[in-house]
C-alpha cells in the first residue's frame, strides 16, 4: 500500500470551485472552496461561463489548500455528476483537467469519480462513518442539480457501485427552492435565506406529492406555489410549507426505498439535506440516519479526495 499519507481533490460543480487534501492517517482534511457568481434574478449560470469562471478560481483555491509541502498518494477529480455512461457537464473538465496535470508533474495516480459519489463520500467523513464505505448503505442525493435515493454497495472497480431506487422526474427540489425563492426576492442559491424565511412562518400545512414506484414530480408544486403568492399568502408561511411539504416527500422515500432494501442504514447528503427543517423530520424516522455536516452538504471536494484515498487501495489491492 501507498505509504503517502495525503490525497488530493477537485470539485469543479456548476456552482463552486473546491480542491480539498484528505491525511489518511490523521483522518483529517484541508478543503477550500469558492461559490462561482451568480447575476442577480438569474437562477444559474451557462456551461461556458462556469468553466470559465473555475479556471480563473482555481489558481488561488489550490493555493489556500496547498500552501505547503505534501506527499501525494494519489489525485481525485469529479469528471461527471453522476457514475452512468451518459453523464456530462463541461465544468467539471476544469478540475480534471488541473487534477490530471497535478498527477502527471508528481508522478501520482490520477483517478476520476463522480459528484454524486463525492456527495456520499464527504457525508459519510463529516458525520464520522467511513466504516460505511466498506458496507451497503441507502444514499440520498438531493440538490439542485439532482433529486435521486440509491442503493450503495461496495464496488468492484469503483468504490461504490450504485442502483438507483427513486427519483424525480422533472424538477429537483433544489431547483424547485431556488424557482420559489426567486419569487419571494432572494437571491441564488435561495436555500439558507428561505430557509430563514420559513422560521419566521407559523403553518404546519403541507403538500402530499403523490410517489409512484419511488419516483415523484415536482413541476406541480411549483405551480401551488405560484397561486399561494399571487393569492396573498404570507411569504414565510409559504416558504414553510415549501419545506414541510419537501420534508414530507423524502421522508417518504426513505420509506419507499427500505421496502425496497434490506434494512440500511440511510445517508443523506446534497445542498438541500442543509437545512435544519428537513434534516429534523427525517431524524425522527425509525431508521439509522446519517447526515452530513452542514457545511460539507453543500458541493465540495472533501467527499472526492476521501475517495482518491479509497480508490488507491483498491486499485492497489487488485493489482
Amino acid at each position: 500500500m501507498n505509504t503517502l499519507p495525503y490525497y488530493l481533490g477537485f470539485d469543479t460543480s456548476n456552482y463552486t470551485t473546491s480542491v480539498a487534501l484528505y491525511e489518511s492517517g490523521e483522518g483529517t482534511i484541508r478543503h477550500s472552496r469558492q461559490l462561482l457568481p451568480v447575476e442577480p434574478g438569474q437562477l444559474g449560470l451557462r456551461q461556458s461561463d462556469a468553466l470559465f469562471h473555475h479556471v480563473r478560481r482555481l489558481p488561488g483555491v489550490m493555493e489556500e489548500v496547498l500552501g505547503g509541502q505534501a506527499p501525494i498518494g494519489a489525485v481525485c477529480a469529479s469528471e461527471k455528476p453522476r457514475n452512468l455512461p451518459d453523464s456530462y457537464m463541461p465544468c467539471f473538465l476544469a478540475g480534471a483537467a488541473a487534477a490530471k496535470g497535478i498527477a502527471l508533474a508528481l508522478g501520482a495516480p490520477y483517478y476520476g469519480t463522480a459528484h454524486q459519489d463525492g456527495h456520499l463520500a464527504a457525508a459519510l467523513y463529516s458525520a464520522g462513518r467511513l466504516d460505511l464505505m466498506d458496507r451497503p448503505f441507502l444514499g440520498f442525493h438531493i440538490s439542485g442539480g439532482t433529486m435521486e435515493v440509491v442503493r450503495v454497495v461496495p464496488g468492484k472497480t469503483d468504490v461504490f457501485a450504485i442502483r438507483v431506487l427513486g427519483h424525480t422526474l422533472d424538477l429537483s427540489a433544489g431547483q424547485l427552492i431556488d424557482r420559489v425563492g426567486a419569487r419571494l426576492g432572494l437571491s441564488f442559491p435561495a436555500g439558507p435565506q428561505l430557509e430563514a424565511l420559513a422560521a419566521a412562518g407559523t403553518t404546519t400545512d403541507k403538500r402530499v406529492i403523490p410517489l409512484r414506484d419511488g419516483c415523484c414530480n415536482l413541476s406541480g408544486m411549483e405551480n401551488v406555489m405560484d397561486r399561494l403568492l399571487e393569492a396573498g399568502t404570507p411569504p414565510a408561511d409559504a416558504a414553510r410549507l415549501l419545506l414541510n411539504t419537501l420534508a414530507d416527500l423524502l421522508w417518504r422515500m426513505t420509506r419507499a426505498a427500505l421496502e425496497q432494501v434490506d434494512r440500511l442504514p440511510v445517508v443523506y447528503s446534497g445542498g438541500v439535506l442543509c437545512n435544519g427543517l428537513i434534516r429534523a423530520r427525517l431524524g425522527q424516522g425509525d431508521w439509522e440516519s446519517v447526515f452530513a455536516a452542514p457545511e460539507f452538504s453543500s458541493d465540495n471536494a472533501a467527499g472526492v479526495a476521501v475517495l482518491g484515498y479509497y480508490t488507491d487501495r483498491l486499485r492497489r489491492r487488485e493489482g
